[in-house]
Protein backbone atom coordinates (compact mmCIF):
# COMPACT_ATOMS: atom_id res chain seq x y z
CA UNK A 1 0.00 0.00 0.00
CA UNK A 2 1.40 3.38 -1.02
CA UNK A 3 1.85 6.01 1.66
CA UNK A 4 1.16 8.79 -0.86
CA UNK A 5 -0.16 9.23 -4.37
CA UNK A 6 3.03 11.00 -5.40
CA UNK A 7 6.45 11.80 -4.02
CA UNK A 8 8.24 14.90 -5.29
CA UNK A 9 11.98 15.04 -4.64
CA UNK A 10 13.12 18.66 -4.38
CA UNK A 11 11.21 21.83 -3.45
CA UNK A 12 12.76 24.32 -5.87
CA UNK A 13 11.63 25.80 -9.16
CA UNK A 14 10.30 22.60 -10.75
CA UNK A 15 9.59 20.64 -7.56
CA UNK A 16 7.36 23.38 -6.21
CA UNK A 17 5.42 23.53 -9.47
CA UNK A 18 5.07 19.74 -9.59
CA UNK A 19 3.78 19.69 -6.02
CA UNK A 20 1.31 22.52 -6.68
CA UNK A 21 -0.21 20.93 -9.75
CA UNK A 22 -0.40 17.43 -8.27
CA UNK A 23 -2.00 18.58 -5.02
CA UNK A 24 -4.49 20.78 -6.87
CA UNK A 25 -5.56 17.67 -8.76
CA UNK A 26 -6.47 16.16 -5.38
CA UNK A 27 -3.44 13.89 -4.97
CA UNK A 28 -1.75 13.33 -1.63
CA UNK A 29 1.83 14.45 -2.15
CA UNK A 30 4.99 14.04 -0.10
CA UNK A 31 7.64 16.64 -0.84
CA UNK A 32 11.18 15.68 0.16
CA UNK A 33 13.67 18.52 0.68
CA UNK A 34 17.26 17.60 1.48
CA UNK A 35 17.97 20.82 3.37
CA UNK A 36 16.47 22.65 6.38
CA UNK A 37 13.30 24.69 6.44
CA UNK A 38 13.42 28.35 5.43
CA UNK A 39 10.95 30.58 7.26
CA UNK A 40 10.82 34.02 5.58
CA UNK A 41 10.05 35.94 8.76
CA UNK A 42 13.15 34.44 10.35
CA UNK A 43 15.52 33.78 7.45
CA UNK A 44 14.95 36.52 4.88
CA UNK A 45 17.27 39.46 5.40
CA UNK A 46 15.95 42.01 2.91
CA UNK A 47 15.15 44.51 5.67
CA UNK A 48 18.69 44.54 7.08
CA UNK A 49 21.07 47.36 6.21
CA UNK A 50 24.77 46.61 5.71
CA UNK A 51 25.71 48.20 9.04
CA UNK A 52 23.37 45.78 10.82
CA UNK A 53 25.49 42.81 9.74
CA UNK A 54 29.09 41.85 10.58
CA UNK A 55 31.85 43.28 8.35
CA UNK A 56 29.34 45.51 6.55
CA UNK A 57 27.82 42.31 5.14
CA UNK A 58 31.10 40.93 3.75
CA UNK A 59 32.04 37.34 4.59
CA UNK A 60 35.48 37.00 6.17
CA UNK A 61 38.10 35.76 3.72
CA UNK A 62 39.22 32.88 5.92
CA UNK A 63 35.62 31.69 6.16
CA UNK A 64 35.27 31.85 2.40
CA UNK A 65 38.47 29.87 1.96
CA UNK A 66 37.30 27.18 4.40
CA UNK A 67 33.62 26.85 3.58
CA UNK A 68 32.68 28.67 0.35
CA UNK A 69 35.59 28.62 -2.13
CA UNK A 70 33.55 27.23 -5.03
CA UNK A 71 30.25 28.96 -4.24
CA UNK A 72 31.93 32.34 -3.72
CA UNK A 73 34.05 31.89 -6.81
CA UNK A 74 30.87 31.51 -8.83
CA UNK A 75 28.52 34.04 -7.23
CA UNK A 76 30.55 36.38 -5.03
CA UNK A 77 27.91 39.10 -5.51
CA UNK A 78 25.29 36.92 -3.80
CA UNK A 79 27.20 35.47 -0.86
CA UNK A 80 27.13 37.93 2.01
CA UNK A 81 26.87 37.63 5.77
CA UNK A 82 23.14 38.16 5.34
CA UNK A 83 22.74 35.51 2.61
CA UNK A 84 25.40 32.83 3.12
CA UNK A 85 22.83 30.54 4.76
CA UNK A 86 21.19 30.24 1.32
CA UNK A 87 24.30 28.59 -0.15
CA UNK A 88 25.83 25.22 0.64
CA UNK A 89 29.15 24.94 2.41
CA UNK A 90 31.66 23.39 0.05
CA UNK A 91 33.32 21.86 3.09
CA UNK A 92 30.17 19.78 3.70
CA UNK A 93 29.36 19.08 0.04
CA UNK A 94 32.56 18.41 -1.94
CA UNK A 95 32.78 17.06 -5.48
CA UNK A 96 35.53 16.09 -7.91
CA UNK A 97 36.48 16.96 -11.49
CA UNK A 98 38.38 15.11 -14.19
CA UNK A 99 41.95 16.24 -14.65
CA UNK A 100 42.19 19.31 -16.82
CA UNK A 101 38.53 20.28 -16.34
CA UNK A 102 36.70 22.55 -13.94
CA UNK A 103 33.04 22.78 -12.97
CA UNK A 104 31.06 25.20 -10.79
CA UNK A 105 28.25 23.38 -8.99
CA UNK A 106 26.44 26.21 -7.21
CA UNK A 107 23.70 25.09 -4.85
CA UNK A 108 21.23 25.94 -2.13
CA UNK A 109 19.91 23.12 0.04
CA UNK A 110 16.80 24.39 1.85
CA UNK A 111 13.11 24.99 1.28
CA UNK A 112 12.57 26.30 -2.27
CA UNK A 113 16.18 25.66 -3.30
CA UNK A 114 17.66 28.10 -5.76
CA UNK A 115 14.27 29.63 -6.55
CA UNK A 116 15.10 31.94 -3.64
CA UNK A 117 18.39 33.04 -5.21
CA UNK A 118 17.73 33.13 -8.97
CA UNK A 119 17.95 36.32 -11.01
CA UNK A 120 14.38 35.89 -12.31
CA UNK A 121 14.99 36.34 -16.05
CA UNK A 122 11.98 34.60 -17.59
CA UNK A 123 11.78 33.67 -21.28
CA UNK A 124 9.98 31.16 -23.47
CA UNK A 125 11.72 28.87 -25.93
CA UNK A 126 10.47 28.85 -29.52
CA UNK A 127 10.38 26.34 -32.36
CA UNK A 128 13.74 27.76 -33.42
CA UNK A 129 15.03 26.04 -30.28
CA UNK A 130 12.87 22.90 -30.33
CA UNK A 131 13.72 22.19 -33.99
CA UNK A 132 17.42 23.09 -33.97
CA UNK A 133 18.84 19.63 -33.24
CA UNK A 134 16.85 17.98 -36.00
CA UNK A 135 17.61 20.65 -38.59
CA UNK A 136 21.33 20.65 -37.81
CA UNK A 137 21.76 16.93 -37.23
CA UNK A 138 23.01 17.55 -33.69
CA UNK A 139 22.34 15.03 -30.89
CA UNK A 140 18.66 13.96 -31.05
CA UNK A 141 15.40 15.69 -31.87
CA UNK A 142 13.12 17.10 -29.21
CA UNK A 143 9.90 15.03 -29.05
CA UNK A 144 7.82 18.20 -28.60
CA UNK A 145 7.29 21.48 -30.39
CA UNK A 146 6.33 24.95 -29.21
CA UNK A 147 2.62 24.36 -29.77
CA UNK A 148 2.74 21.49 -27.26
CA UNK A 149 4.20 23.71 -24.54
CA UNK A 150 2.54 27.06 -25.28
CA UNK A 151 -0.59 26.51 -23.14
CA UNK A 152 1.60 25.40 -20.22
CA UNK A 153 3.79 28.48 -20.56
CA UNK A 154 0.59 30.52 -20.34
CA UNK A 155 -0.67 28.65 -17.29
CA UNK A 156 2.61 29.08 -15.43
CA UNK A 157 3.04 32.75 -16.38
CA UNK A 158 -0.42 33.69 -15.15
CA UNK A 159 0.38 32.09 -11.81
CA UNK A 160 3.94 33.30 -11.22
CA UNK A 161 3.67 36.82 -12.71
CA UNK A 162 6.08 38.04 -15.39
CA UNK A 163 6.78 41.70 -16.08
CA UNK A 164 7.64 42.55 -19.66
CA UNK A 165 6.33 43.90 -22.95
CA UNK A 166 5.07 42.23 -26.12
CA UNK A 167 7.54 42.48 -28.99
CA UNK A 168 6.21 39.97 -31.57
CA UNK A 169 9.58 38.31 -32.11
CA UNK A 170 9.35 34.77 -33.58
CA UNK A 171 12.58 33.66 -31.87
CA UNK A 172 11.35 34.88 -28.46
CA UNK A 173 7.61 34.32 -28.10
CA UNK A 174 5.74 36.82 -25.98
CA UNK A 175 4.54 35.78 -22.55
CA UNK A 176 1.42 36.83 -20.67
CA UNK A 177 2.81 39.99 -19.12
CA UNK A 178 2.31 42.33 -16.23
CA UNK A 179 3.62 45.87 -16.91
CA UNK A 180 7.34 46.04 -17.65
CA UNK A 181 9.85 48.05 -15.68
CA UNK A 182 10.65 51.18 -17.67
CA UNK A 183 13.99 51.44 -19.41
CA UNK A 184 16.28 54.21 -18.19
CA UNK A 185 16.95 57.11 -20.56
CA UNK A 186 20.39 55.75 -21.37
CA UNK A 187 18.88 52.32 -22.15
CA UNK A 188 16.38 54.02 -24.45
CA UNK A 189 19.32 55.68 -26.22
CA UNK A 190 21.00 52.29 -26.54
CA UNK A 191 17.79 50.86 -27.98
CA UNK A 192 17.51 53.64 -30.54
CA UNK A 193 21.15 53.47 -31.58
CA UNK A 194 21.30 49.69 -31.87
CA UNK A 195 18.00 49.25 -33.69
CA UNK A 196 18.83 52.03 -36.17
CA UNK A 197 22.27 50.58 -36.92
CA UNK A 198 21.28 46.91 -36.75
CA UNK A 199 17.62 46.49 -37.79
CA UNK A 200 17.72 42.75 -37.04
CA UNK A 201 18.57 43.39 -33.39
CA UNK A 202 16.15 44.42 -30.66
CA UNK A 203 16.78 46.03 -27.29
CA UNK A 204 13.84 45.20 -25.03
CA UNK A 205 12.93 45.37 -21.36
CA UNK A 206 14.13 42.26 -19.57
CA UNK A 207 11.31 39.85 -18.81
CA UNK A 208 11.51 39.11 -15.11
CA UNK A 209 9.34 37.22 -12.62
CA UNK A 210 8.37 40.25 -10.50
CA UNK A 211 4.82 41.36 -9.79
CA UNK A 212 3.99 44.83 -11.02
CA UNK A 213 0.20 44.42 -11.06
CA UNK A 214 -0.62 41.55 -8.70
CA UNK A 215 -3.71 39.52 -9.57
CA UNK A 216 -6.36 38.50 -7.06
CA UNK A 217 -4.94 34.97 -6.96
CA UNK A 218 -1.43 36.27 -6.32
CA UNK A 219 -2.71 38.54 -3.55
CA UNK A 220 -4.55 35.59 -1.98
CA UNK A 221 -1.12 33.98 -1.44
CA UNK A 222 0.12 37.06 0.39
CA UNK A 223 2.04 38.42 -2.59
CA UNK A 224 2.29 42.12 -3.45
CA UNK A 225 3.91 44.29 -6.09
CA UNK A 226 7.66 44.82 -6.35
CA UNK A 227 8.86 47.72 -4.20
CA UNK A 228 11.92 48.37 -6.43
CA UNK A 229 14.41 48.00 -3.59
CA UNK A 230 16.68 45.46 -5.34
CA UNK A 231 17.38 43.42 -2.21
CA UNK A 232 16.19 40.32 -4.04
CA UNK A 233 19.15 38.07 -3.24
CA UNK A 234 18.28 38.42 0.44
CA UNK A 235 14.78 37.05 -0.09
CA UNK A 236 11.65 39.13 -0.61
CA UNK A 237 9.38 39.78 2.36
CA UNK A 238 6.82 41.28 -0.02
CA UNK A 239 6.78 38.00 -1.99
CA UNK A 240 6.94 40.14 -5.12
CA UNK A 241 9.39 38.00 -7.02
CA UNK A 242 8.51 34.44 -7.80
CA UNK A 243 9.96 31.61 -5.77
CA UNK A 244 8.41 28.33 -4.78
CA UNK A 245 8.54 29.57 -1.16
CA UNK A 246 6.54 32.66 -2.13
CA UNK A 247 4.02 31.01 -4.43
CA UNK A 248 3.85 27.34 -5.45
CA UNK A 249 4.42 25.82 -2.01
CA UNK A 250 1.80 28.06 -0.31
CA UNK A 251 -0.62 27.15 -3.12
CA UNK A 252 0.07 23.45 -2.58
CA UNK A 253 -0.27 23.76 1.20
CA UNK A 254 -3.70 25.34 1.04
CA UNK A 255 -5.05 22.18 -0.63
CA UNK A 256 -4.27 20.25 2.58
CA UNK A 257 -2.80 17.57 0.34
CA UNK A 258 0.88 18.39 0.91
CA UNK A 259 3.31 16.89 3.41
CA UNK A 260 6.86 18.28 3.52
CA UNK A 261 9.81 16.49 5.09
CA UNK A 262 13.03 18.52 5.46
CA UNK A 263 16.62 17.32 5.90
CA UNK A 264 15.72 14.33 3.71
CA UNK A 265 18.60 13.19 1.48
CA UNK A 266 17.41 10.73 -1.14
CA UNK A 267 19.73 7.75 -1.22
CA UNK A 268 18.01 5.73 -3.96
CA UNK A 269 14.71 4.66 -5.48
CA UNK A 270 13.29 1.17 -4.92
CA UNK A 271 12.36 -0.68 -8.11
CA UNK A 272 9.97 -3.62 -8.42
CA UNK A 273 10.85 -5.53 -11.59
CA UNK A 274 7.67 -7.61 -11.57
CA UNK A 275 5.49 -4.51 -11.64
CA UNK A 276 8.07 -2.43 -13.55
CA UNK A 277 7.53 0.42 -11.12
CA UNK A 278 9.33 2.55 -8.60
CA UNK A 279 7.74 1.57 -5.30
CA UNK A 280 9.61 3.70 -2.79
CA UNK A 281 12.14 6.40 -2.05
CA UNK A 282 14.93 5.66 0.43
CA UNK A 283 15.86 8.68 2.52
CA UNK A 284 18.70 9.53 4.92
CA UNK A 285 18.00 12.13 7.61
CA UNK A 286 20.85 14.63 7.22
CA UNK A 287 20.90 15.42 10.94
CA UNK A 288 20.77 12.00 12.65
CA UNK A 289 21.57 9.64 9.73
CA UNK A 290 18.41 7.61 10.31
CA UNK A 291 16.92 5.91 7.29
CA UNK A 292 13.31 5.84 6.10
CA UNK A 293 11.56 4.50 3.01
CA UNK A 294 8.47 6.29 1.70
CA UNK A 295 6.11 4.69 -0.83
CA UNK A 296 3.99 6.26 -3.55
CA UNK A 297 2.26 5.47 -6.82
CA UNK A 298 4.38 7.93 -8.83
CA UNK A 299 7.69 9.66 -8.19
CA UNK A 300 8.78 13.05 -9.56
CA UNK A 301 12.52 13.73 -9.48
CA UNK A 302 13.09 17.48 -9.15
CA UNK A 303 16.32 17.39 -7.17
CA UNK A 304 18.14 19.40 -9.88
CA UNK A 305 19.85 18.21 -13.03
CA UNK A 306 22.93 16.83 -11.33
CA UNK A 307 21.34 15.50 -8.15
CA UNK A 308 18.55 13.74 -10.05
CA UNK A 309 21.09 12.00 -12.28
CA UNK A 310 23.06 10.92 -9.23
CA UNK A 311 19.96 9.47 -7.57
CA UNK A 312 19.30 7.38 -10.68
CA UNK A 313 22.92 6.24 -10.87
CA UNK A 314 22.82 5.29 -7.18
CA UNK A 315 19.63 3.24 -7.73
CA UNK A 316 21.30 0.18 -9.21
CA UNK A 317 19.84 -3.31 -9.41
CA UNK A 318 20.29 -6.47 -11.41
CA UNK A 319 17.71 -5.08 -13.85
CA UNK A 320 19.42 -1.70 -14.09
CA UNK A 321 23.10 -2.32 -13.33
CA UNK A 322 24.08 1.11 -14.68
CA UNK A 323 21.45 2.99 -12.76
CA UNK A 324 17.66 3.12 -12.70
CA UNK A 325 15.94 4.05 -15.99
CA UNK A 326 19.32 4.02 -17.73
CA UNK A 327 18.93 1.37 -20.40
CA UNK A 328 19.96 4.04 -22.92
CA UNK A 329 23.19 4.81 -21.06
CA UNK A 330 22.31 8.51 -21.26
CA UNK A 331 21.78 9.26 -17.56
CA UNK A 332 24.36 11.81 -16.45
CA UNK A 333 25.43 12.62 -20.01
CA UNK A 334 24.89 15.70 -22.19
CA UNK A 335 25.41 18.18 -19.35
CA UNK A 336 24.87 21.68 -20.67
CA UNK A 337 24.93 25.18 -19.25
CA UNK A 338 24.86 28.61 -20.77
CA UNK A 339 28.18 30.22 -21.50
CA UNK A 340 29.26 33.79 -20.80
CA UNK A 341 32.56 35.61 -20.84
CA UNK A 342 32.02 38.14 -23.63
CA UNK A 343 30.98 41.55 -22.40
CA UNK A 344 31.57 45.24 -22.90
CA UNK A 345 30.82 48.50 -21.15
CA UNK A 346 30.93 52.14 -22.11
CA UNK A 347 30.14 55.66 -20.96
CA UNK A 348 27.17 57.54 -22.40
CA UNK A 349 27.09 61.31 -21.96
CA UNK A 350 24.26 63.72 -22.55
CA UNK A 351 21.98 62.31 -19.89
CA UNK A 352 23.76 63.71 -16.85
CA UNK A 353 20.66 65.51 -15.60
CA UNK A 354 18.48 62.38 -15.81
CA UNK A 355 17.71 60.71 -12.50
CA UNK A 356 16.41 57.32 -11.52
CA UNK A 357 14.14 56.65 -8.57
CA UNK A 358 14.20 53.46 -6.57
CA UNK A 359 16.37 50.46 -7.28
CA UNK A 360 14.80 48.55 -10.15
CA UNK A 361 15.32 44.81 -9.58
CA UNK A 362 17.98 43.08 -11.61
CA UNK A 363 16.90 42.79 -15.20
CA UNK A 364 17.46 45.96 -17.16
CA UNK A 365 17.60 45.25 -20.87
CA UNK A 366 17.66 42.11 -22.96
CA UNK A 367 18.88 41.77 -26.54
CA UNK A 368 17.30 38.58 -27.91
CA UNK A 369 19.16 36.22 -30.19
CA UNK A 370 19.59 37.63 -33.69
CA UNK A 371 22.04 35.21 -35.35
CA UNK A 372 21.25 32.11 -37.40
CA UNK A 373 17.52 32.79 -37.29
CA UNK A 374 16.89 31.62 -40.86
CA UNK A 375 19.60 29.04 -41.28
CA UNK A 376 23.27 29.30 -40.46
CA UNK A 377 24.67 32.66 -41.50
CA UNK A 378 27.44 32.93 -38.90
CA UNK A 379 30.73 31.06 -38.31
CA UNK A 380 29.09 29.23 -35.42
CA UNK A 381 25.88 27.32 -34.72
CA UNK A 382 22.94 28.56 -32.63
CA UNK A 383 23.23 31.92 -30.91
CA UNK A 384 23.27 34.14 -27.86
CA UNK A 385 21.37 36.94 -26.19
CA UNK A 386 22.67 39.88 -24.19
CA UNK A 387 21.67 40.90 -20.70
CA UNK A 388 22.64 44.26 -19.24
CA UNK A 389 21.60 47.71 -18.21
CA UNK A 390 22.58 51.31 -17.61
CA UNK A 391 22.83 53.50 -14.54
CA UNK A 392 24.44 56.83 -13.63
CA UNK A 393 28.15 56.40 -13.00
CA UNK A 394 27.66 57.73 -9.50
CA UNK A 395 25.28 54.85 -8.76
CA UNK A 396 27.15 52.16 -10.66
CA UNK A 397 28.67 50.12 -7.91
CA UNK A 398 30.41 52.90 -5.99
CA UNK A 399 32.93 53.74 -8.67
CA UNK A 400 33.47 57.27 -7.31
CA UNK A 401 36.18 57.10 -4.61
CA UNK A 402 35.95 58.92 -1.31
CA UNK A 403 34.51 58.87 2.18
CA UNK A 404 32.06 60.86 4.27
CA UNK A 405 29.93 63.80 3.22
CA UNK A 406 31.84 64.65 0.04
CA UNK A 407 31.60 61.02 -1.03
CA UNK A 408 27.81 60.96 -0.58
CA UNK A 409 27.34 64.27 -2.37
CA UNK A 410 29.50 63.11 -5.25
CA UNK A 411 27.13 60.20 -5.78
CA UNK A 412 24.19 62.57 -5.90
CA UNK A 413 25.82 64.89 -8.41
CA UNK A 414 24.97 64.67 -12.13
CA UNK A 415 27.18 62.19 -13.93
CA UNK A 416 27.41 60.32 -17.20
CA UNK A 417 25.89 56.87 -17.49
CA UNK A 418 27.61 53.53 -17.68
CA UNK A 419 26.12 50.86 -19.96
CA UNK A 420 27.18 47.22 -19.68
CA UNK A 421 26.04 44.19 -21.68
CA UNK A 422 27.05 40.53 -21.38
CA UNK A 423 26.34 37.62 -23.72
CA UNK A 424 24.65 34.37 -22.70
CA UNK A 425 25.26 31.72 -25.34
CA UNK A 426 24.00 28.22 -26.06
CA UNK A 427 26.18 25.20 -25.33
CA UNK A 428 25.70 22.30 -27.72
CA UNK A 429 24.83 18.88 -26.27
CA UNK A 430 27.71 16.42 -26.08
CA UNK A 431 27.37 12.94 -24.52
CA UNK A 432 30.96 13.11 -23.27
CA UNK A 433 30.06 16.04 -21.02
CA UNK A 434 28.79 14.18 -18.00
CA UNK A 435 28.49 13.63 -14.28
CA UNK A 436 29.15 10.18 -12.81
CA UNK A 437 29.58 8.71 -9.35
CA UNK A 438 33.10 8.84 -7.95
CA UNK A 439 34.47 5.31 -7.76
CA UNK A 440 36.02 5.76 -4.30
CA UNK A 441 35.21 9.02 -2.54
CA UNK A 442 32.03 9.44 -0.52
CA UNK A 443 30.37 12.29 1.35
CA UNK A 444 29.66 12.47 5.09
CA UNK A 445 26.46 10.45 4.59
CA UNK A 446 28.26 7.64 2.78
CA UNK A 447 27.02 8.52 -0.72
CA UNK A 448 29.38 8.75 -3.72
CA UNK A 449 30.68 12.18 -4.64
CA UNK A 450 29.75 13.69 -7.98
CA UNK A 451 32.53 13.42 -10.57
CA UNK A 452 32.38 15.92 -13.44
CA UNK A 453 33.99 15.75 -16.84
CA UNK A 454 32.66 18.76 -18.75
CA UNK A 455 34.35 21.03 -21.30
CA UNK A 456 33.28 23.49 -23.95
CA UNK A 457 33.60 22.79 -27.65
CA UNK A 458 34.96 24.94 -30.45
CA UNK A 459 31.48 26.26 -31.26
CA UNK A 460 31.15 27.93 -27.87
CA UNK A 461 34.53 29.65 -28.31
CA UNK A 462 33.71 30.90 -31.80
CA UNK A 463 30.31 32.13 -30.64
CA UNK A 464 31.70 34.17 -27.76
CA UNK A 465 34.45 35.71 -29.91
CA UNK A 466 31.74 37.01 -32.24
CA UNK A 467 29.58 38.12 -29.32
CA UNK A 468 32.46 40.18 -27.98
CA UNK A 469 32.84 42.02 -31.28
CA UNK A 470 29.10 42.57 -31.48
CA UNK A 471 28.91 44.00 -27.96
CA UNK A 472 31.48 46.69 -28.79
CA UNK A 473 29.76 47.52 -32.09
CA UNK A 474 26.42 48.01 -30.36
CA UNK A 475 27.82 50.33 -27.71
CA UNK A 476 29.47 52.39 -30.46
CA UNK A 477 26.14 52.56 -32.28
CA UNK A 478 24.60 54.03 -29.12
CA UNK A 479 27.28 56.74 -28.97
CA UNK A 480 29.23 55.37 -26.02
CA UNK A 481 32.81 56.41 -25.34
CA UNK A 482 35.53 54.80 -23.22
CA UNK A 483 34.32 51.40 -24.35
CA UNK A 484 36.08 48.53 -22.64
CA UNK A 485 35.89 44.89 -23.61
CA UNK A 486 37.97 42.36 -21.73
CA UNK A 487 39.49 39.45 -23.66
CA UNK A 488 36.99 36.63 -24.09
CA UNK A 489 37.25 34.24 -21.15
CA UNK A 490 34.52 31.63 -21.06
CA UNK A 491 32.80 31.10 -17.74
CA UNK A 492 33.30 27.69 -16.19
CA UNK A 493 30.70 25.06 -17.08
CA UNK A 494 28.00 25.25 -14.43
CA UNK A 495 28.82 28.85 -13.54
CA UNK A 496 25.65 30.28 -15.09
CA UNK A 497 23.68 27.96 -12.77
CA UNK A 498 21.59 26.70 -15.70
CA UNK A 499 22.75 23.08 -15.67
CA UNK A 500 20.55 20.82 -17.78
CA UNK A 501 20.41 17.72 -19.97
CA UNK A 502 21.41 14.79 -17.74
CA UNK A 503 18.30 12.70 -18.53
CA UNK A 504 17.20 14.06 -21.87
CA UNK A 505 13.84 13.48 -23.49
CA UNK A 506 13.47 11.98 -26.94
CA UNK A 507 11.41 9.68 -29.11
CA UNK A 508 13.70 6.65 -29.06
CA UNK A 509 14.28 4.81 -25.74
CA UNK A 510 17.67 3.66 -27.01
CA UNK A 511 18.99 7.24 -27.11
CA UNK A 512 16.96 9.08 -24.47
CA UNK A 513 15.80 8.66 -20.90
CA UNK A 514 12.39 10.34 -21.03
CA UNK A 515 9.47 10.60 -23.43
CA UNK A 516 7.66 13.79 -24.41
CA UNK A 517 5.84 13.87 -21.04
CA UNK A 518 9.07 13.76 -19.01
CA UNK A 519 8.11 10.15 -18.20
CA UNK A 520 10.80 7.48 -18.03
CA UNK A 521 10.84 5.20 -21.07
CA UNK A 522 11.93 2.34 -18.81
CA UNK A 523 9.84 2.92 -15.67
CA UNK A 524 6.41 4.44 -16.41
CA UNK A 525 5.66 5.79 -12.92
CA UNK A 526 8.88 7.82 -12.79
CA UNK A 527 8.93 11.43 -14.01
CA UNK A 528 11.85 13.87 -14.12
CA UNK A 529 10.92 17.51 -14.72
CA UNK A 530 13.89 19.55 -13.54
CA UNK A 531 16.51 20.66 -16.06
CA UNK A 532 17.49 17.02 -16.64
CA UNK A 533 14.95 16.60 -19.46
CA UNK A 534 16.38 19.31 -21.72
CA UNK A 535 17.45 17.96 -25.12
CA UNK A 536 19.23 21.17 -26.08
CA UNK A 537 19.94 24.34 -24.14
CA UNK A 538 18.75 27.26 -26.30
CA UNK A 539 20.22 30.56 -25.02
CA UNK A 540 17.28 31.78 -22.94
CA UNK A 541 17.19 31.42 -19.18
CA UNK A 542 15.45 28.06 -18.69
CA UNK A 543 13.46 28.20 -15.44
CA UNK A 544 10.14 29.08 -17.08
CA UNK A 545 10.54 26.07 -19.36
CA UNK A 546 11.24 23.78 -16.40
CA UNK A 547 8.03 24.94 -14.74
CA UNK A 548 5.93 24.61 -17.90
CA UNK A 549 7.11 21.03 -18.48
CA UNK A 550 6.58 20.26 -14.78
CA UNK A 551 2.97 21.44 -14.86
CA UNK A 552 2.32 19.50 -18.06
CA UNK A 553 3.85 16.30 -16.68
CA UNK A 554 1.98 16.62 -13.38
CA UNK A 555 -1.37 16.70 -15.12
CA UNK A 556 -0.41 13.79 -17.34
CA UNK A 557 0.62 11.77 -14.28
CA UNK A 558 -2.59 12.70 -12.45
CA UNK A 559 -4.59 11.46 -15.45
CA UNK A 560 -2.68 8.16 -15.42
CA UNK A 561 -3.41 7.73 -11.71
CA UNK A 562 -7.10 8.50 -12.27
CA UNK A 563 -7.19 5.86 -15.02
CA UNK A 564 -5.40 3.32 -12.83
CA UNK A 565 -2.56 3.12 -15.36
CA UNK A 566 0.17 3.62 -12.74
Amino acid sequence: MADFDAIVVGSGMSGGMSAKELTERGLKVLLLERGPEIIPERDYTDHLTPWQTPNLDSVAQDEIAEHYPRQYGGVAYAIKESTKHFWVKDSDHPYEEAEGTSYDWLRGYHTAGRSIMWSRQTYRLSDLDFEANKKEGVAIDWPVRYSDIKPWYEKVEQFIGVSGASEDLPQLPDSIFQPAFELTDAEKALKQGVENKFPERNVIAARIAHLTDATAEQKSLGRSNCQARNHCHKGCSFKAYFSSLNATLPAAKRTNNLTIVHNAIVESLDYDAEQNKVTGVRVIDSEDNSRTTYKARVVFLNASTIASAMILLQSKSSYFPDGLANSSGQVGRNLMDHVSGANASGILSGYDNMKVYGRRPSGGIYIPRYSNLHGRDKPYSRGFGFQGGASPLGNAGGRIPGIGREFKEAHRAPSPWRIGISAFGEQLPNPENRVTLHSKKKDKWGLPLAFFNVTYGSNEYRMLEEASKDSVAMLRAAGCTNITSTPVSLTKPGNRIHEMGSARMGRDPSSSVLNSWCQSHDVPNLFITDGSFMTSAACQNPSLTYMAFSARAAHYAADLIAEGAV
